[in-house]
């Protein structure tokens, strides 16, 4: 096992932890029970590090009783000794359990919990074939999720004329949402003949996907000052979904630049309400973005990087092949069309688990040497 007492990620677990504590002594604190907002945000936070902090708890008792043990086998008393000699095999083999334990823990997205998160399916390269293609990838994640018990809400959409879309936003809500659909940002490629090809040609058109994880309210504060909202009319394909009145809304982050829009509701209230939820989890992305290059900037795995224009999967449908250039492994096409995504997302989630064990050891082999 490598040696904890050093390195990044000892001081990272001894910072979670030291927070961990404070959230417990805020959680009791009069000035923060009198509070509702903060009070929510205090538990929040409490509860999505509760797993990791105690499980670190445990493995810095398990240490400090090493230690014990190890002073008390090179003392005097000759019972002590042997009683301490007999115990510390176990409690050595208890620790490599705790830290396989932690490595699991912090192997995962800090979101990796959230049961709620915005889904962005763009077209791409390919025109009305890549739009056709956007309508297939939500139809495929629609038939997995609702196996799996999620719900989905469609927040905006732009149609076409043959059915597909130029773009989607989707909220989906649900257990382990986030944890199963973040390895899905990335660009998706199809190759297969067009219904419009009269030659019968193989086409290839591409679509982008950025799954974010939607925050709670408390943890993105935004007021009317923060954003420039514009009022416009709703357009749709051949005149189609038009509204004569200015109920799209349009909203504009004057500090990042971030501009939203939904159109997808009649009512401006309620794509106000939408476009809204949005920007608040586009916020969300920006900071965590910030904060997860200041800590990791070294640490860019090929699944790991979320970088939406890298291609990570391609959907060959004459050979009725998915293939995740991620893992290098195919998958046949028309069973996770209709549902079976999971095989492939189990593969990733996976694969991306072990390479960053596999990092985070190599990171601790390096600070302990």
């Amino acid at each position: 096992m490598a040696d904890l007492t050093s390195g990044g990620l000892r001081s990272e677990l001894e910072q979670k932890l030291a927070r961990f504590e404070a959230l417990e002594q805020a959680l009791v604190d009069p000035v923060v029970l009198a509070d509702q907002q903060k009070l929510s945000a205090a538990a929040r936070e409490h509860g999505t590090l509760a797993r990791l902090a105690l499980r670190y708890r445990q493995f810095v008792a398990l240490e400090r009783q090493i230690r014990e043990h190890r002073e008390m086998i090179g003392g005097d008393d000759h019972d002590v000794r042997e009683l301490a000699e007999a115990e510390l095999p176990e409690l050595e083999r208890h620790r490599e359990v705790e830290w396989e334990a932690l490595l699991d823990l912090c192997s995962g997205d800090e979101d990796a919990d959230r049961t709620r998160c915005i889904m962005e399916l763009r077209a791409g390269t390919g025109g009305d074939e890549a739009a056709l293609f956007v309508r297939d990838l939500y139809e495929m994640y629609h038939r997995w999720g609702t196996e799996l018990g999620w719900d989905f809400e469609v927040l905006d959409a732009s149609p076409t004329e043959l059915g597909g879309f130029k773009d989607m936003i989707l909220g989906v809500s649900g257990d382990a949402v986030f944890r199963k659909l973040q390895h899905e940002s990335g660009g998706h490629r199809v190759q297969r003949v067009p219904d419009t090809e009269t030659k019968g040609r193989i086409h290839t058109s591409a679509a982008t996907v950025a799954v974010l994880p939607e925050p709670e309210d408390v943890e993105v504060s935004i007021s009317p000052d923060d954003y420039r909202k514009d009022l416009f009319c709703a357009s749709g394909p051949g005149g189609q979904h038009v509204n004569k009145t200015a109920s799209a809304v349009r909203l504009t982050h004057l500090e990042t630049g971030i501009v939203v829009q939904c159109q997808d509701e009649k009512s401006q209230h309620k794509n106000f309400a939408k476009a809204l939820r949005v920007l608040k989890t586009r916020l969300y992305e920006h900071q965590r973005a910030i904060e997860h290059d200041k800590r990791s900037a070294e640490r860019k795995t090929q699944v790991g990087s979320g970088d939406r224009s890298q291609r990570i999967r391609t959907y060959n449908f004459p050979q009725n092949r998915v293939t995740d250039h991620r893992i290098n492994e195919s998958f046949t096409l028309d069973q996770v069309m209709v549902g079976r995504l999971g095989l492939v997302v189990d593969a990733i989630e996976q694969y991306a688990r072990s390479q960053r064990k596999s990092e985070m050891e190599q990171s601790s082999k390096s600070t302990a040497s």
